[in-house]
């Protein structure tokens, strides 16, 4: 059976469902595994990537390219 048959056949027996609990617990299961899976994609800076950000932000704030939180906050605000 290929991954999109199992995961549809998963999808079907988690529909038929009717215990919070179990459901709960596949939740749980969910958000541990996509917290896992997500960090392998995540590979530490060095020391000179670092600096190189640095030195961007620093520039960028000089010659005033920021934006406010308030400004940030309010155009959040209008997404939904």
């Amino acid at each position: 059976m290929d991954l999109e048959a199992r995961k549809t056949e998963f999808i079907r027996e988690f529909l038929k469902l009717q215990s919070e609990e179990a459901i709960a617990r596949l939740e749980k299961v969910l958000k541990k595994e996509k917290k896992l899976s997500g960090n392998k994609d995540i590979q530490p800076m060095t020391v000179q990537e670092f600096n190189n950000r640095i030195d961007q932000s620093m520039k960028d704030s000089s010659e005033g390219k920021l934006t406010d939180a308030d400004d940030l906050i309010a155009d959040i605000d209008k997404w939904s």
